[in-house]
């Protein structure tokens, strides 16, 4: 479909053109402990993901602590492929591949069966001990404090090959978030499910790219699909970012991580391998800060140092569906079909849509209030 400019009411205050780096440059580093916990990273890792919005963590996770995680992405791929299979929706079940092949061929029988798995991941045992990972926790206690919670916004990528709907272009998380939320720091670890190489998709970031502490204009959507965006020229302008220099490419062996300031423009390169790059997005803020994800869903407390018997427990957050709430926020038919392939939200209606596409196409304009 052609590119065609709509013009919407863009929620534009509280975003472009608010500045607040202290809140996400080295000034919002807490005053470390004076005894290291386990799993703690040394100073100058910590000192480096407030002075340039990122670190890359190579060995971290044991493939004790990763590798329930790759069993329970087979198991949601065999419930997929089940559910696709009985609705005749693929011609076979796929079953002799893989991990890192068989969505892939179930995608070739039925196009947008990941947009389906991304849709509606299950927060398994194994996604659950991972977040809560008392090591992981320790190295969040270095970037936000002992008061941690974790986001409503967690994410399985289904990078299947040669796809554009996983191929994320440049753009700041904090881009997707309500004005309530989008100026608390708001640390992500990105982590992979086998060696994330160039070749595969990777990510990419633009080095202290954060440190303007603001939001670049974002445009909607990218391409095909349901994401956001920012070129180049604006991040240059608006951030003070050089991309023609500024761009690393972070490649991360299995059981390492990337930690990610959510200000930081970054992106996922083309996976032009062979094998499915699979990977999780963990979230996590201070409780006590806006919190939230445009009031439909909100976040998990994992850890208080107010309470010494403190005890998480998941039953509110299970409770909510993330994606079934957004639908109901931006569409008029909430009666969703099981096998649709779209994606709506209501980062929709923060910024200029540019480009029409059947996610697009999909949302009500005037079911998202503005709630800033």
């Amino acid at each position: 479909m052609a590119d065609v400019a709509v013009t919407i009411r863009p929620i534009e205050y509280g975003l472009v053109g608010d500045e607040h780096p202290e809140l996400f440059d080295i000034r919002a580093m807490p005053t470390p402990n004076k005894d290291m916990k386990p799993g703690q990273l040394p100073s100058h890792m910590i000192k480096q993901f407030f002075e340039d919005g990122y670190v890359l963590v190579k060995e971290f996770f044991s493939s004790s602590e990763l590798d329930p995680c790759r069993k329970a992405v087979e198991d949601q791929v065999e419930r997929l492929a089940q559910k696709l299979f009985q609705a005749g929706k693929i011609k076979d079940l796929y079953n002799e591949y893989g991990l890192f092949k068989r969505l892939t061929h179930i995608e070739k029988d039925f196009p947008g069966a990941n947009i389906i798995l991304h849709k509606y991941p299950e927060l398994t045992e194994a996604f659950k001990n991972l977040w809560t990972n008392e090591r992981l926790l320790n190295v969040v206690e270095q970037l936000i404090g002992p008061e941690i919670a974790g986001h409503p916004l967690w994410n399985l990528r289904t990078k299947t090959p040669q796809n554009e709907a996983t191929t994320v272009p440049w753009h700041q998380d904090s881009a997707y978030l309500d004005n309530k939320s989008y100026k608390v720091l708001q640390p992500t670890a990105w982590i992979p499910l086998l060696d994330a190489t160039a070749d595969n998709g990777c990510m990419q970031v633009i080095h202290r790219g954060h440190r303007a502490g603001k939001v670049a204009t974002h445009q909607c959507c990218h391409g095909g699909t349901w994401y956001v965006m920012v070129d180049e020229e604006e991040m240059e302008k608006s951030l003070g970012m050089n991309p023609a220099t500024d761009i690393v490419t972070c490649e991360i062996p299995y059981g390492g991580m990337l930690l990610l300031n959510n200000m930081i423009p970054h992106r996922s390169l083309p996976n032009v391998s062979g094998d499915i790059r699979w990977s999780l997005d963990l979230r996590w803020q201070k409780p006590d800060l806006p919190f939230g994800f445009y009031d439909l869903k909100q976040g998990v407390l994992m850890r208080t140092a107010k309470d010494p018997n403190f005890k998480m427990s998941w039953d509110v957050f299970d409770s909510t569906v993330r994606h079934s709430l957004l639908r109901e926020a931006t569409v008029e038919n909430t009666n969703e079909d099981e096998f649709d392939t779209t994606i709506q939200g209501p980062w929709m209606k923060k910024w200029e849509i540019v480009h029409v596409n059947r996610h697009v196409e999909s949302y009500r304009e005037d079911r998202v209030a503005d709630k800033s």
